[in-house]
C-alpha cells in the first residue's frame, strides 16, 4: 500500500489534502557563534526591522515551544492545510517528540526529516562519523526511528550543503543518497549559494544510484532568482523548489541577491510548467524565523493557501496545476518507494 510516513505513523496519501512541503515547525537556525539575547522579546515597534534582517537576530532565529507550534499548525489547518513537512534536520534543534505532540494537538499530519544540516551546524558526534556510519544513521531514522524513540522520519533532508561544499557535507550528501535508495524516501537538498552548486549535487547523488526524480533541490528563489539555470536541472529529471513564498523584499540577509516577489515566482513556475515540467515543481515558504509566524505578525504556514493560490488563479493557472503544486507532486514524492535492498 502507498505510504506517507508521519510522526504519528504511516498514512495513505489518498487521505491527505494540501501540503506544505518545506517548512520548519520547531527549529533553531541561530548562526553558530552569533551574539545577542536569544530570549529577547520581539516588540511590535521592532518587528519589521527584525524581520527584514531575519535570522541576524538570535531571538528571531529559533522557535522550540511546542505550544506555539501547535497553534501555528492550527492556523494552517484553518487555511485548508492537512500535512506539513518539518525539514529541521540534526543541527537545527530537531525534536521528533515535540512534533508528535504538535501533530496530535493540531490534527495536522507532520513529517519529520532524517539527515543533517551544513557542517557549521552539524552536531559533533555526526561530524566524527564516516560515510558508512552516516548512511546507517540516516537509514535507521527512516526505518526504525530517531534515537530513543519509535518516531520515524518520512523524508531525508534538507541535507545542508555550502559552497564550496565542505568535505563533511559531501559525505552527508552521499549518505543521504544511499539512505534514500535503501528506504525509498525522497532526498531534499539545501544547495550552496552558487549557481554551480545544484549541478554538483546531482552529480554526487546520481553517482550513488539515486534517480534525480527522487531528489528535490531547494531554494530556487535565491540560487536562480531570475530562473536562468533551472531548465538544465529539470532536463536532468530533478525536482526544483521555490520555497521563499511570502518573502517579498529586496534585502536577502544571507547574500547580495535580489529575491523575486511572489508574483515573479508564479510567473517563472508558469513558464516552466508550460514547457512540460509541472510535475517537477514544488512550492513552500521555508518558515524558520518567528516574525514569519502568525503569533509575531507574520504570514504563517497557510500563506500559499490563503494568498498565493488565489493569485495563481487570477494569473490564469488552471485548477489542476494548482492542485498538482499544492498536493499531487508533494504527496508523490513523500510516498515511500518500494526497495529491493
Amino acid at each position: 500500500m502507498a505510504t506517507v510516513r508521519t510522526v504519528l505513523g504511516d498514512i495513505d496519501p489518498g487521505d491527505v489534502g494540501y501540503v506544505a512541503f518545506h517548512e520548519h515547525v520547531l527549529f533553531d537556525i541561530v548562526p553558530p557563534g552569533a551574539t545577542g539575547d536569544r530570549g529577547a522579546e520581539i516588540l511590535p515597534e521592532d518587528r519589521w526591522q527584525i524581520d527584514y534582517r531575519s535570522n541576524e537576530a538570535p531571538a528571531n532565529a529559533h522557535q522550540t515551544d511546542v505550544d506555539v507550534a501547535s497553534h501555528e499548525l492550527q492556523y494552517f489547518a484553518e487555511d485548508g492545510g492537512q500535512l506539513i513537512v518539518d525539514q529541521s534536520v540534526a543541527g537545527l534543534a530537531r525534536d521528533p517528540g515535540g512534533l508528535a505532540q504538535a501533530a496530535q494537538t493540531s490534527g495536522v499530519h507532520v513529517v519529520a526529516a532524517a539527515g543533517c544540516y551544513t557542517a557549521a551546524y552539524a552536531p559533533p558526534d555526526l561530524v566524527k562519523m564516516d560515510i558508512d556510519a552516516l548512511t546507517a544513521a540516516f537509514t535507521a531514522e527512516v526505518s526504525d526511528g530517531f534515537p530513543g524513540t519509535s518516531i520515524r522520519a518520512g523524508i531525508i533532508g534538507e541535507i545542508g550543503c555550502s559552497w564550496p561544499i565542505h568535505p563533511f557535507e559531501r559525505g552527508a550528501l552521499v549518505a543521504g543518497a544511499r539512505a534514500a535508495c535503501a528506504t525509498g524516501a525522497v532526498l531534499s537538498v539545501h544547495p550552496g549559494r552558487a549557481r554551480r552548486a545544484c549541478a554538483e549535487i546531482l552529480d554526487i547523488v546520481e553517482a550513488e544510484g539515486l534517480d534525480p526524480n527522487r531528489t528535490v533541490l531547494c531554494h530556487m528563489d535565491r540560487t536562480y532568482p531570475d530562473g536562468d539555470g533551472i531548465a538544465q536541472l529539470l532536463k536532468r529529471g530533478a525536482n526544483v523548489e521555490w520555497d521563499f513564498f511570502g518573502i517579498e523584499q529586496s534585502h536577502y540577509w544571507m547574500g547580495d541577491t535580489e529575491l523575486p516577489t511572489d508574483r515573479d515566482r508564479i510567473q517563472l513556475i508558469r513558464d516552466f510548467a508550460d514547457k512540460g515540467h509541472s510535475d517537477q515543481i514544488l512550492i513552500s515558504q521555508d518558515i524558520c524565523t518567528k516574525t514569519r509566524l502568525r503569533r509575531w505578525g507574520g504570514h504563517g504556514y497557510g500563506h500559499i493557501l490563503r494568498n498565493v493560490a488565489p493569485l495563481m488563479r487570477r494569473m490564469g493557472f488552471e485548477t489542476k496545476l494548482i492542485r498538482r503544486l499544492l498536493r499531487d507532486t508533494p504527496l508523490r514524492l513523500l510516498t515511500l518507494q518500494e526497495t529491493t535492498i
